[in-house]
């Protein structure tokens, strides 16, 4: 049976410098998404890249005395082993400097303004450059770009539009009869009241006063403008051109899911469809607009010297400590927050705590009553029922939230079967069975219980925190690692355990 196809992207990082953590939190969140998809048995494409155009990088690149491209090609590596580093499971690394992209972006701006999408007129605007976007008096917040808070600049040029109005009316029934198309709700009511039903300007889609970009085919003193070369990269990479598709494209678009933040959903959400309809192609199923990981409760940002990159935190706590504390510190619709502190509370207290002193002291107890040897004679007692049901419920219970892009709630979910598993040894007392040659099976039975309890959610801790999840099946010595061995009683028996190693040191705070 062929499997269903889901296609995830995130949005292409911008090459002006290294992404802190909030940028690269948006690479983790995906790639969850996308092995979780990819554990429950779909066919995933998941492609993310670099957005390499526009006057900021011109203007970086000259500060930095190279040329764009020797700019944008360090910096393009440097994001890549970022994504690298952090167990990104991308399919496609794609970067808007690939001849294939540019020659497709200049096909579609060629087919648009054929089309009469575009024509050419005269800009003067409020421009935001490190936005590269153009701002009306009335959008302003204190006078400064409403997005980044920045000083805005008057422009004055010859530019091509898009007609972005002539799309108004498709975009209010879009908004107001696919509810589910903008997530979460917030978002929606804010692009269809705020930006869409007051009325679409159409849109600056060239530039002429600097010259790094892709050219306008039919005249070369334009660059087409950053944000129509960008979000073009979803289709073109797949393989589509004006000309002919892939069979790739036809697989995978549209896409299922656009994952970005949330300061860049205007772009996705009215733009892109309006330039997608101009090429008479399907609307992707759906935007998520996510929160943002503040930094000590403020936005991250080199220039306000709060900034905190994934390398410097992998080093101190390991890839999976820090996957794990920014998917669950980002609530579905709230930012988030960062500190060192924080990180290292959480670090203490769920991972050190619940579920890596759950392993060792499971492991150990095997080891010491057993030699190791994984058994179960079924002696059941009631208190058991919680563990077993709550397990046997768990995968439906975590579908539910990934469903919803709510992840923290997911890995909460996981750990409650952890922090139920740690109950029951309180509650069973291993130690006091051992001491009764009588209770040696209801001993194994516990022992049991409880192992399968840590593989049931090592399974499932796998999109998440894909290395502790290998180093559990390792020292479980099991096989059974997919989510259709997720019913309770699939650790194989008459196996031995090997050796317990320490997953999460405990953090001393002093």
């Amino acid at each position: 049976m062929e499997k269903e196809k889901y296609y995830i992207s995130t949005a292409i990082a911008y090459t002006s410098g290294i992404p802190h953590i909030g940028n690269t939190y948006e690479a983790i969140l995906a790639d969850s998404i996308a092995r979780y998809k990819r554990l429950k048995g779909y066919d995933v494409y998941f492609q993310t890249g670099t957005d390499e155009h526009g006057e900021k990088i011109e203007l970086k690149a000259k500060d930095a005395s190279k040329s764009p491209k020797e700019f944008v090609d360090e910096i393009a590596n440097e994001i890549k082993n970022i994504w690298d580093l952090m167990h990104v499971s991308y399919d496609k690394f794609v970067r808007t400097t690939d001849p294939i992209h540019e020659q497709a972006v200049q096909k579609i701006f060629q087919k648009m303004y054929d089309k009469g999408d575009i024509y050419l007129g005269e800009y003067s605007g409020l421009y935001c450059t490190p936005c590269e976007s153009f701002w009306t008096e009335s959008q302003l917040v204190d006078g400064k770009c409403p997005d980044c808070g920045r000083e805005v600049t008057l422009k004055k040029e010859e530019a091509y539009f898009f007609k972005l109005s002539k799309y108004q009316k498709r975009l209010e029934e879009l908004f107001e009869n696919n509810t589910t198309f903008l997530k979460p709700e917030s978002r929606r009511n804010e692009m269809l009241n705020n930006f869409i039903k007051p009325g679409l300007q159409d849109l600056c889609v060239s530039r002429t006063s600097f010259t790094w970009g892709i050219k306008v085919p039919f005249n070369d003193k334009h660059v087409i403008y950053v944000w129509l070369d960008a979000l073009t990269n979803y289709i073109t990479n797949l393989g589509y051109s004006v000309d002919n598709v892939s069979d790739e494209f036809k697989k995978y678009w549209p896409a299922d899911l656009h994952l970005i933040g949330k300061d860049i959903v205007r772009f996705h959400s009215i733009y892109w469809p309006a330039f997608l309809w101009s090429l008479d192609l399907e609307l992707p199923h759906q935007i998520f607009g996510h929160p943002w990981l503040l930094s000590n409760n403020d936005k991250i940002g080199k220039s306000k010297g709060n900034a905190i990159y994934a390398s410097d935190l992998v080093e101190k706590y390991g890839v999976d400590a820090v996957r794990y504390y920014v998917l669950h510190e980002i609530p579905y619709a709230n930012d988030g927050n960062i500190t060192y502190e924080l990180l290292e509370e959480r670090y203490n207290s769920d991972l050190a705590n619940i579920l890596g002193n759950l392993v060792n002291r499971t492991l150990a107890m095997s080891k010491k009553y057993f030699n190791s040897e994984v058994s179960n004679p079924k002696v059941h007692e009631s208190v058991d029922d919680n563990l077993i049901v709550y397990a046997n419920s768990l995968l439906k219970i975590v579908d539910n939230k990934m469903n919803e892009y709510k992840i923290s709630e997911a890995l909460d979910d996981i750990f409650e079967l952890l922090r139920r598993s740690n109950k029951y040894i309180d509650e069973t007392c291993p130690w006091v069975l051992a001491k009764d040659e009588t209770k040696a099976d209801r001993l194994k039975t516990v022992l049991y219980n409880l192992l399968e309890s840590i593989r049931i959610s090592a399974v499932l801790l796998q999109p998440f925190m894909n290395e502790t999840s290998e180093k559990i099946f390792k020292m479980l010595n099991t096989k059974n690692t997919s989510f259709d061995t997720l019913e309770f009683g699939n650790l194989e028996t008459n196996i031995t355990l090997n050796e317990a190693e320490i997953l999460f040191n405990r953090i001393d705070n002093k």
